[in-house]
């Protein structure tokens, strides 16, 4: 037992080292207008700064294309924008604070990204009863995810729904501690969670059917609690919700607009190649899988921006293939990165099916799969409503971000489990996964 306190302290300190370069490299070699529609989410920010600190305004879609956006992740770099303009002087105070502010939000997102790590190991020591707070699994299963380095260094809503989720995670196992007892004081930072999460991006309204639809699964007097308690909850969180998706839907005619016009549902508004992920181009997955190889197919688009830079936002352009610096080759080492990535995912996908063995927290549990069932059929909904033919630009991992963070947190009881039952295999698992990690690094570091 002692010898494997030793192994979880040197692997803790070897991802804690490599995690700290990570972070800090890509702090001074990434900037916010390479980012996903950064000049979108920019104009928010200089629009809401434009009216602080004498009154808050949204904007419309003639000020960005954004405007469908929640207004929660635009209010710190905003906030930033008018203290410098109020310190410094320049002809254009506006484009010389954005990337003031830019490169504060980015730390500032590092910080909520670390504070999202220690609520989701502070769920996983409730859970299992421990003593200590690290927990190695989740760290790791956590820094695989290449695509969180890019989320958090953009100016975008994800990274706040992933550090709400943390807490939600936390709260909701504290509160079942103490068998939802009615608090005033509870219920309101609950209510401020849940609140946030559908401010934050509108993907985040779709981690919150589930806090219903779990009501089914507690029994007697503990159900009734809940009840009483969610109820009190949603009509809180809904106060903190609504105004913004009634404006929505007073200025652009619906609650969840779009900067394009929805088409009507159906399965035919996608081609067939979207769907099937076996086609000619299926093995470019594991030769070539950058930009332009995988034209709006789903799944290779996924897979490749999950654990590589399908796109380029970090490895070569974010906005023009033919004027990439060196990505045929970057495209050779993305390969390698899809290839032996198949370990973590058969890893994550394994442990869907533990949660439903596991003796922990049966209504968290429950909570995380339908939320990821939700997450993953409302994406389907929205790129099959709003499909973009041929290139499948909206396929991005960073979207359904939260997804993937239920699923390596649900990964992490399932190592949990298997620490128990074998050991030696789970210290096998552990350092073959350390050697994904240590081998995807150079993915997840910013190449401009």
């Amino acid at each position: 037992m002692l010898k494997n306190l030793y192994l979880d302290k040197y692997i803790a300190i070897y991802l804690f080292v490599c995690l700290s370069y990570i972070f800090l490299f890509n702090l001074f070699n990434y900037s916010i207008f390479n980012g996903y529609d950064a000049e979108a989410h920019i104009a928010y920010v200089d629009y809401i700064a434009m009216y602080l600190p004498n009154t808050f305004r949204l904007p419309l879609q003639e000020n960005t294309y954004e405007f469908f956006s929640p207004p929660l992740p635009y209010i710190f770099p905003a906030i930033i924008q008018v203290v410098c303009r109020n310190i410094f002087t320049s002809n254009d105070l506006v484009s010389f604070c954005q990337p003031i502010y830019g490169k504060i939000t980015q730390i500032f997102q590092t910080f909520l990204y670390i504070s999202s790590l220690y609520f989701y190991m502070k769920t996983l020591k409730i859970l299992g009863n421990k003593k200590k707070l690290l927990n190695i699994n989740l760290l790791l299963l956590i820094s695989i995810l290449t695509v969180n380095y890019r989320s958090f260094l953009m100016i975008r809503g994800e990274p706040y729904i992933i550090f709400f989720l943390s807490l939600l995670l936390y709260l909701f196992t504290k509160n079942y501690k103490l068998n939802f007892e009615f608090g005033l004081k509870n219920i309101i930072i609950f209510s401020l969670v849940v609140g946030s999460l559908g401010i934050s991006r509108q993907w985040g309204l779709l981690l919150l059917p589930s806090l219903a639809i779990i009501l089914f699964y507690f029994n007697g007097e503990l159900r009734k609690s809940y009840f009483k308690f969610m109820l009190f909850v949603f009509i809180i969180s809904m106060i903190i919700i609504l105004p913004f998706y009634i404006y929505l839907y007073s200025t652009s005619g619906s609650a969840i607009s779009f900067n394009k016009d929805p088409m009507k549902f159906s399965f035919s508004n996608q081609p067939n190649y979207f769907y099937n992920p076996i086609n000619e181009d299926a093995l470019k997955i594991f030769t070539k899988p950058i930009r332009g190889n995988f034209d709006n197919q789903l799944f290779p688009i996924l897979y490749s921006d999950l654990w590589g830079d399908y796109w380029g936002y970090f490895s070569f352009t974010s906005s023009n293939l033919e004027q990439g610096r060196n990505q045929l080759l970057i495209g050779d080492y993305l390969a390698r990165v899809n290839l032996i990535s198949l370990l973590p995912t058969f890893v994550l996908i394994l442990s869907l099916f533990n949660l439903k063995k596991t003796n922990l927290n049966k209504q968290l549990c429950k909570y995380i799969q339908f939320s990821i069932l939700f997450t993953f059929f409302g994406y389907i909904w929205f790129l099959i409503r709003y499909p973009e033919i041929p290139t499948g630009d909206t396929i991005k991992s960073t979207y359904i971000l939260q997804l993937f963070h239920l699923i390596a947190f649900s990964t992490a009881i399932y190592l949990d489990d298997l620490r128990e039952k074998n050991f030696k295999l789970y210290y096998s698992l552990i350092f073959l996964l350390l050697g994904v990690f240590t081998h995807n690094i150079s993915a997840m570091l910013s190449h401009f």
